[in-house]
């Protein structure tokens, strides 16, 4: 069994990969930049510091790194306290498998998303820890946000299970060496050497259940 499990939070527990894309799409053409066509899947799964780079150096938006995520997290804050689009089962999910384990929290999304999100709904309590990859050394696919958040729950990185949705996601967490469920998103599909690392595939998050992590852990 594994000792604690840890969710991503992006194409995993809500269907927001679109929504951060847009904001930042909206950003690039009022100042004048150039949106490039692989933009999203080049950025999915980077930090705050490595997207805004990415903005600033290659989609040529004129404004420091620091006012580049400013700017977005105000667009996605506004948009999700209309609504926070939350995925099937997402709640179901934490909630039954923090009835087993400790819950971890290792996501791409910038510190304020987070905190707004286990705010906004009626499961965020369940986390007994949330990292963002703002707060490591390095975004997905590098390990890092993984290992810190298993570091903070007080257990071996090799003994969690994770669950995500993107090939970063599950590359960051196979390099952490957890096992991974995925839950493969559905406008950016992993690739299949990313997907292959996963344990098992399910069509979303509601399906993962505890009988499915005990079993592929």
């Amino acid at each position: 069994m594994p000792d604690a499990v840890i969710f991503d939070l992006d194409g995993v527990l809500m269907d927001s990969e679109q929504r951060w894309n847009a904001a930042k799409e909206a950003l690039v053409h009022e100042t004048g930049g150039r949106w490039l066509q692989e933009a999203p899947t080049v950025m999915m799964g980077m930090s705050s510091l490595e997207w805004s780079a990415y903005v600033r150096d290659t989609l040529g938006v004129p404004m420091d790194l620091d006012a580049i995520s400013r700017d977005v997290v105000r667009r996605m804050e506004e948009g999700y306290r209309e609504g926070l689009p939350l995925l099937p089962g997402a709640g179901d999910a934490v909630r039954s498998l923090a009835g087993r384990w400790p819950l971890g929290l290792a996501s791409s999304s910038n510190r304020e998303i987070i905190d707004l999100v286990l705010e906004l709904t009626d499961f965020g309590d369940a986390f007994r820890v949330t990292v963002s990859s703002e707060e490591v050394k390095r975004g997905k696919p590098a390990p890092d946000v993984y290992l810190e958040a298993a570091r903070r729950l007080g257990v071996d990185a090799a003994r969690c299970l994770a669950i995500e949705d993107s090939s970063n996601g599950l590359r960051a967490a196979d390099a952490a060496r957890m096992t991974v469920i995925a839950v493969p998103n559905a406008h950016y599909p992993p690739a299949p050497d990313a997907l292959a690392l996963a344990a098992a595939s399910v069509a979303v998050v509601g399906d993962v259940t505890p009988a499915l992590v005990e079993r592929v852990a």
